[in-house]
């Protein structure tokens, strides 16, 4: 469990450095190759007819909250690079940074209305093109996640959250556990204010804790509905 595996790798200093030195080989060698790719689309004249995406399945721990590897739904985790090369963006939108909420469910509908292809109307993410090609797209402000139990509760218990820019609502069904992060003035997530006295972050718990189940009761229907 990620628990364990923070005391394996980082519980010493010396740890710490070995496998943060290991993490930025391995970024330098996927950079290599991520530049051999674009340099053979160059040879084959095809780099202008091509859509490429970067993005990786998920984040890592490093050693935040105590933890290494992946798995719950902190910002460290959850959080992954996104970076598209599109020829059919306009010149004045490259090389710029988009702070929208995608997600992985996007990425299938983004490939195949790139090709041509129709979208199925049961997929639940959208075309990401639309944030760059079309003007005032309206998009999603909030997401719901989830991660089910892996071998074992106490192994990788189940998680799931509610996430929004400002703040985080995360459910632990395992242990019917709840808490309540504010993303703007503890973005490390710190200070669980799920239980907070202040009327403020109850009233956000209660509206989000209900939204959280709203959208879990969608997700895991028959309802046919884009996030």
């Amino acid at each position: 469990p990620s628990p364990l595996r923070w005391h394996w790798r980082y519980d010493n200093h010396t740890k710490h450095q070995t496998m943060m030195k290991n993490y930025y080989r391995m970024a330098t060698e996927v950079d290599s190759a991520c530049g051999a790719i674009l340099e053979e689309l160059v040879s084959q004249g095809v780099l202008d007819n091509t859509v490429v995406i970067f993005t990786t399945d998920n984040g890592n721990f490093h050693a935040e909250h105590g933890l290494a590897d992946k798995w719950y739904p902190h910002q460290e985790s959850i959080r992954v690079p996104l970076i598209i090369r599109d020829p059919r963006m306009n010149s004045d939108l490259r090389n710029t940074t988009n702070d929208e909420f995608t997600l992985n469910i996007d990425l299938a509908p983004t490939i195949l209305s790139a090709a041509g292809l129709p979208i199925p109307e049961k997929m639940m993410g959208r075309d990401i093109a639309q944030l760059y090609l079309s003007e005032n797209t309206e998009w999603r402000t909030e997401f719901f996640y989830e991660h089910p139990t892996i071998s074992s509760v106490s192994y990788i218990p189940s998680s799931e959250a509610l996430v929004r820019k400002n703040y985080k609502y995360m459910y632990w069904p395992d242990y019917k556990y709840e808490q309540l992060f504010d993303l703007v003035n503890d973005p490390g997530e710190l200070e669980d204010l799920f239980n907070s006295d202040d009327p403020k972050n109850l009233q956000v718990a209660l509206e989000m804790k209900k939204r959280f189940e709203e959208l879990r009761d969608i997700v895991r229907s028959d309802e046919i509905v884009t996030l």
